[in-house]
């Protein structure tokens, strides 16, 4: 049995791009029409005792629906995972699912890259996959908790991306001083570099203010109590240096100059400064820079303690799909939305870098033709606008979304303007109804580039 998928607007470079969300919607068509429809409960557990819980329909898991189930499910874990996070999944109600999911992500799987990363370098402990009886599925329970916004003393903040890190010092709610320093931490092995940059960056900010009250940051990867559990900025750093150098590169910064110190992922900090900014909640904050970061601010106007790690989480479904190099899987937005997505589209627009030319310079030269007008670049911008809007009804499947607000060194200039139009026109084509629930943010060009470092400013609560 396989799915037919059409989508109204092709995406102009990436023809064979499938939407996540038309093909779960065409999936889910056919199980209701098949009158076979089987309820099943997928939980994610945590070691913090919370538990995130999906509920959906699928076919029975026998012959020809199988692949499809499989299929089906598999990309949803893949979502959850990167988006909530979990060290334990339970699929309630369909014992042969488990058993195929448990098989795939395992150490010999398909999803080896995600059952290592999810299982001991996030939570310290071996990940699995169970099944259990529908009415045994776990109960959901999650947490959450308010960060940020506080203004008063003298503060510092960072915000650490894939090309440049950026600082700002904060006086009191105003903002005395920024600044943005090129680096190149992606392939870097030895952490020392990491850590002088950092420090730098602070003491840069530093001299603009009498004393430091607090720090705060924004950095790349999945940040568990001040610690970088897997971060694209240390890919180049051995497993061994991780462990014994950069787990705690923050707390040693923090002991060095003796002041609170809290370090978010980017993509929650991307999320609070809309929140904070435009008086809003609901916030899914995305950041198209070196990678893809996400963070998102709830209807109460709190975060969770989900990953919101987006970079890794699928949006494209087609057989064969791009693939990402670090976890070895098909369709996954970094793909798409980040420079990554650029330095992939650039070759099927006409444009041909030589190998050795890094993706941030390529970035640079797209949006330099951009502003030439030039219809390759064009192209480029209009491609990932047509991909993020079919993707932003794929995030309202799981995120209770009422307000996007999207920024990153991708977004700037008119390249950006066309993102946003493409992915408003697709919204509104495909899903009109999503389309009228949810407002597109658009920071400007200052608070593109350095608004996430004075927003990370704001997250130490002064005693």
């Amino acid at each position: 049995m396989k799915l037919t998928i059409s989508p109204k607007i092709k995406a102009e470079l990436d023809p064979g791009f499938v939407p996540a969300a038309l093909w779960n919607q065409a999936y889910r068509k056919a199980v209701k029409v098949s009158g076979k429809a089987q309820k099943i409960v997928i939980a994610l557990s945590r070691p913090s005792g919370t538990c995130s819980t999906y509920e959906t329909e699928v076919f029975p898991h026998e012959g020809e629906y199988q692949a499809l189930n499989t299929k089906y499910v598999e990309r949803i874990v893949k979502f959850l995972l990167w988006m909530k996070g979990g060290y334990k999944v339970t699929i309630a109600g369909s014992q042969g699912i488990a058993d195929a999911l448990a098989k795939i992500y395992s150490a010999s799987g398909l999803r080896a890259f995600d059952c290592d990363i999810m299982g001991e370098r996030i939570y310290g402990r071996p990940f699995e996959v169970v099944g259990v009886p529908y009415e045994n599925a776990p109960k959901s329970h999650e947490i959450e908790v308010a960060l940020g916004g506080h203004t008063d003393g003298y503060r510092i903040g960072f915000d650490l991306g894939g090309s440049d890190r950026k600082c700002a010092a904060v006086a009191n709610g105003e903002v005395v001083y920024t600044d943005e320093v090129r680096w190149d931490p992606y392939f870097e092995k030895n952490p020392e570099y990491h850590r002088k940059g950092i420090v730098d960056s602070i003491k840069r900010a530093a001299a603009h203010m009498p004393r430091i009250d607090s720090i705060g940051g924004s950095s790349a990867g999945v940040i568990v109590e001040n610690q970088p559990r897997i971060a694209s900025l240390f890919r180049g750093v051995s497993r061994e240096d991780f462990d014994a150098k950069v787990v705690n590169i923050f707390k040693d910064i923090e002991k060095e100059f003796n002041v609170p110190m809290i370090v978010a992922n980017d993509g929650e900090v991307t999320a609070l400064a809309a929140a904070m900014s435009m008086k809003c909640s609901g916030v899914l904050g995305i950041a198209l820079g070196t990678s893809l970061a996400a963070g998102y601010v709830n209807v109460s106007g709190n975060i969770t303690d989900w990953l919101d790690e987006l970079a890794f989480a699928p949006i494209d479904y087609r057989e064969n799909g791009p693939i990402d190099e670090w976890s070895g899987d098909e369709g996954c937005g970094v793909q798409f939305f980040s420079q990554q997505g650029i330095a992939r589209l650039a070759p099927l627009a006409g444009l041909e870098f030589p190998d050795e030319m890094k993706f941030p310079e390529r970035l640079v030269e797209v949006q330099k033709l951009m502003e030439q007008n030039d219809e390759r670049a064009a192209a480029i911008f209009r491609t990932i606008g047509v991909c993020f809007g079919y993707s932003i009804a794929h995030y309202a499947d799981f995120y209770d979304l009422h307000n996007l607000l999207i920024l990153g060194r991708v977004t700037s200039g008119e390249g950006g303007e066309i993102i946003l139009k493409e992915a408003e026109a697709t919204l509104k084509a495909e899903f009109p109804e999503l389309a009228k629930q949810i407002k597109f943010r658009i920071p400007d060009e200052t608070f593109k580039r350095h608004g996430q470092a004075v927003v990370a400013a704001s997250l130490p609560l002064l005693k």
